[in-house]
């Protein structure tokens, strides 16, 4: 994988000592956050997207209208932010990025408060 302005341009084959070749990718997941190539330095969210909604899905599939606003609002604190907000310190993120990333806490608060605008 390359980042920098030839990222797009084909590398030479890297052969490993076994004789068989390493394919180049265009992205790589390096302590649980996902780069990828580019012009830029930049991280794919998806990841830690998936991760929200598979931990939010379950806390509220089985909590959801039992349990008071302010539990699962606990729960989704503790168990599903930390998922998402992984390794954000080292992404730099632009608008469209913050924004996605609002889009889901919004929808998930909307959720939970029966809220729809």
């Amino acid at each position: 994988m390359r980042i920098g302005a030839r990222y797009n341009i084909n590398c030479s084959r890297v052969s490993a000592l076994n004789g068989g070749e390493i394919t180049w990718s265009n992205d790589i997941r390096y302590l649980g956050v996902q780069i990828t190539a580019g012009n830029k330095f930049c991280c794919f969210l998806g990841n830690a997207k998936r991760s929200f909604y598979r931990g939010f899905n379950c806390i509220f599939g089985r909590v959801g209208r039992i349990a008071s606003e302010h539990v699962v609002i606990e729960l989704l604190k503790a168990k599903c932010l930390p998922g998402l907000y992984y390794g954000l310190e080292t992404c730099p993120l632009n608008k469209s990025q913050i924004r996605s990333l609002e889009y889901i806490l919004n929808n998930a608060f909307r959720n939970i408060l029966v809220i729809f605008v």
